[in-house]
């Protein structure tokens, strides 16, 4: 996490100064439409196109983790009820030790 942090501050850093230092205006045309904008515009906002797409690329990863930890989640809970159970019915049929009485 904290390299993963120093990479995310190393390269805002780095569109800072690369936009500081290109303060023109520019056109940016689409198909059929076209605008002046600052470049530090269009570098921010194919900054953030690209972070929305691998984020929406990773959440299918992200659901299918959380359902697959709800699934190990109730198997653990069904696994210890389970377990209790053995303990009673283990506790219930052991005899008692000879020369003890209940």
């Amino acid at each position: 996490m904290k390299l993963s942090m120093i990479m995310l501050i190393v390269l805002l850093a780095l569109v800072a100064a690369f936009a500081v230092q290109n303060p023109g205006i520019i056109t940016v045309r689409f198909m059929t439409m076209s605008g002046d904008t600052s470049l530090l515009v269009v570098i921010v906002a194919g900054f953030g196109a690209g972070v929305l797409g691998g984020w929406l690329a990773g959440l299918p990863g992200f659901f299918r983790r959380r359902s697959e930890a709800g699934a190990a989640a109730r198997r653990i809970r069904e696994l210890e009820a389970e377990v209790g159970d053995l303990k009673i019915s283990a506790a219930a049929t052991t005899p008692s030790p000879p020369g003890k009485t209940p």
